[in-house]
């Protein structure tokens, strides 16, 4: 946080790349650093072997919550399209797993917590609402949309050009 703090002031008016690029340091930086030293914390209380065992222990566990969790999401959605309905919520869950799968499956205890997180629906929708609600506070959406003349809306006769050729020359 006290580097956030310094870097702040500093990025006003720098624009988002500068800024999206530290963030991106931070992250990279950061959550190995969190991760070891909770690996250390926990090694330490319970033991080597201990923190081994939960940590392949909670990669099993994501990947089958990730397969059972991901085949309902794909029979909801394949329901909702087959009713005629957008699955929306569906495409937000899947999203969401998939994050939840990745979280699941790197080695440590923060984003083991994030990815069990996410595998809880009510979170995941919440989660996404408040994504969706940001962006449409925060966020720059353009739809842009080009047509061409079709032919129907075309005035005068088609014209086609070609050249007959005789079949007896």
């Amino acid at each position: 946080m006290f580097i956030l703090r310094i870097a702040l002031p500093w990025l006003q008016g720098k624009g988002p790349d500068i800024a999206m690029g530290l963030i991106l340091f931070l992250l990279f930086l950061g959550i190995p650093l969190i991760e070891i030293g909770l690996f250390v914390k926990v090694g330490g209380a319970i033991g080597l072997g201990p923190t081994l065992l939960i940590v392949i222990g909670t990669a099993f566990l994501g990947s089958w919550l990730l397969r059972t969790q991901g085949l309902a999401t794909y029979r909801q959605a394949q329901k909702d399209m087959s009713d005629g309905m957008l699955p929306v919520d569906q495409v937000v869950h899947g999203l969401f797993l998939l994050i939840a799968g990745v979280l699941l499956l790197t080695p440590g205890f923060m984003t083991d917590t994030l990815g069990f997180l996410l595998f809880m629906p009510p979170f995941r929708l919440a989660l996404g609402r408040w994504i969706l609600k940001y962006i449409a506070k925060h966020g720059d959406v353009r739809v842009e949309t080009y047509q061409t003349e079709s032919r129907s809306r075309r005035r005068g006769p088609t014209i086609i050009d070609g050249e007959v050729i005789d079949p007896d020359d």
